[in-house]
């Protein structure tokens, strides 16, 4: 938990191992604190009660400090806030295993659909889709830089949108108008038409991602989104082993009524993100008290006593949930409260560069697979095993950002992976080189952990106010698609087919990122450092007066730590 808890105010015992509540009579008992520490079934010990009260501290158990944290009073979920709610481990965990079920499952479908639409162009590339078109590799970096820029244009736009009318109607509405699109590269004819479909499926599926992750942080706790992050973007490598399954075979379609195989790849993927689309409409409640409908059931997902569980345990750990309504827009002023928030810079900044040293190798892996002369089938093929790799490496390190606490220095791992492999690229002469061993290379190197689903759970937790969260996700995606715009132009068509240049730039992007993590370590070490000296100099009188006074909003206010 970020925010310090006002503890030992008027001589009160906070929970340890031996005092199971607050000191108040009227408290019900809480659970022992240590049990949070085990949050994964691999850390509990094997005397683990799940018959314990699973209800941690928090600021709502004491009168003093509760009164400062209530909940708003046009908040979705007031009706089910509870303070003195108490629950088992039992109980709990059933409620998170039937959110993962009912809500995070659905969200990872509807981002493979998303996934399968914006990179099955790299399926295509094996089936003469540059030649067809009269396309050179210029120009589709070209595209690749225009989709991106599209798609970081639309980011924060699409985030406002969707906190005004909800994500459960706004993300529905994105996939069917973007699947539309997707069909419509059937008919591409050229450079123009590739370049307006690139622009359009940007604008549409920009801002999807971080509308799905403030939707995920309505019902999970902070940790918990981290992992199911990790499988969120699992899903898309999932994706990408699908789609280039697919591939292998749709693109067998080429000369079914005189058409290329590609034209065929986009517009029956696109049918198939037309259909979730549609579901998504029904399956996507706006939150978990609001989940009774003609196709959930009268009674909805959840019973009264699990939506008291859910809205709790969540708002216990994290009270700046309750800060907004969940279809209540951003002003102009608070959007540029957000966008000022000089804290959350540097990891825009991680974001823009960190995945640089691995997309070009990416984004050309099938198109150097069919110029070391693989066939269209077997390049679809061997596109497969780094993907696989990948989705273990990143939920490995996404666990180990959790299990372990620390975020920056696993998120390091994935650069100290890369280096290796790009070292190689740039010393060995690769156009002497056995294609199976350039290919081993490349697949080693694009299976590097990626540290994306934590570094986005890190940034929604530093955010600490829903109007911040909504802000910044998009924020952040924005500098992750800027940092795609730039490896998109690395490999460039005067350095092929060593790419000796672009291959000496991925590597001293890499030694910057090291610098760049250490740094934002540094930065957040010294400013939880500087909060915890003023607010240790503080009376418990005087904490009180400010939690009552302050003006201090999110991650600026004194009783706030910073994750790293």
């Amino acid at each position: 938990m970020s925010t310090v808890l006002v503890q030992n105010i008027g001589d009160r015992k906070t929970a340890t191992e031996s005092t199971t509540s607050l000191g108040s009579h009227d408290i019900p008992p809480l659970g022992i604190p240590k049990q949070e520490k085990q949050r994964f079934w691999f850390q509990r010990a094997k005397d683990f009660d799940n018959d314990a009260i699973a209800t941690q501290p928090s600021v709502f158990d004491d009168p003093k400090t509760a009164e400062q944290y209530q909940p708003l009073d046009d908040w979705e979920n007031l009706h089910r806030f509870d303070p003195k709610a108490r629950w088992t481990w039992a109980e709990e965990n059933a409620i998170v295993r039937k959110i993962d079920w009912r809500i995070c499952l659905w969200a990872c479908i509807m981002f493979m659909a998303l996934e399968l639409d914006r990179a099955n162009i790299s399926q295509a590339l094996t089936d003469n889709f540059l030649v067809d078109l009269g396309l050179t590799t210029n120009d589709y970096n070209l595209g690749n830089t225009v989709f991106k820029l599209a798609f970081l244009c639309a980011e924060l736009p699409s985030q406002l949108v969707s906190k005004w009318m909800g994500p459960d109607r706004w993300i529905p509405a994105q996939m069917v108008i973007w699947s539309i699109v997707a069909g419509g590269q059937f008919w591409l004819n050229g450079r123009t038409s590739f370049l307006a479909t690139r622009a359009l499926l940007g604008i549409i599926q920009g801002g999807f991602i971080p509308d799905v992750i403030l939707y995920l942080s309505y019902f999970y706790k902070h940790h918990e989104l981290s992992i199911r992050l990790g499988f969120f973007w699992t899903m898309m490598s999932v994706a990408d082993i699908i789609s280039a399954l697919l591939g292998a075979g749709l693109l067998h379609m080429r000369g079914v009524l005189n058409y290329s195989g590609w034209r065929w790849l986009f517009l029956l993927e696109a049918i198939i993100t037309l259909i979730v689309g549609l579901f998504s409409f029904l399956l996507m409640p706006a939150g978990p008290c609001q989940t009774a409908s003609w196709y959930r059931g009268k009674n909805g997902w959840f019973s009264p006593r699990e939506e008291t569980i859910i809205v709790n345990r969540v708002i216990r750990e994290d009270p700046s949930k309750s800060g907004m309504h969940n279809r209540q827009p951003i002003t102009p002023k608070l959007l540029w409260k957000c966008l000022k928030d000089f804290d959350l810079w540097p990891l825009y900044i991680l974001g823009l560069t960190f995945q640089i040293p691995a997309v070009p190798e990416q984004q050309y892996l099938t198109l150097s697979l069919r110029q070391m002369k693989f066939d269209t089938f077997t390049s679809n093929l061997l596109s497969i095993p780094y993907t696989v790799i990948h989705i273990i490496t990143m939920l490995g390190v996404t666990y180990a950002a959790e299990a372990f606490r620390e975020l920056t220095f696993v998120a390091l791992v994935g650069q100290f992976w890369i280096l290796p492999f790009l070292i190689y690229l740039n010393v060995a002469d690769t156009s002497t080189a056995s294609r199976w061993v350039i290919w081993a290379v490349t697949t080693l190197l694009l299976g590097y952990p990626n540290a994306h689903p934590v570094q986005v759970g890190w940034n929604s937790r530093n955010s600490n106010t829903v109007r911040s969260r909504t802000v910044s996700a998009a924020c952040y995606n924005m500098f992750c698609q800027a940092g795609g715009i730039i490896a998109s132009n690395i490999y460039r068509a005067d350095d092929a087919p060593l790419y000796r240049r672009g291959n000496r730039q991925l590597l001293g992007i890499l030694c910057m990122n090291v610098v760049l993590y250490l740094l934002t370590k540094v930065y957040y070490v010294l400013r939880n450092k500087y909060r915890d000296t003023k607010w240790n100099a503080m009376t418990a009188e005087e904490k009180l007066t400010y939690l009552s006074t302050t003006t201090d909003e999110g991650n600026k206010r004194l009783d706030f730590r910073f994750q790293h």
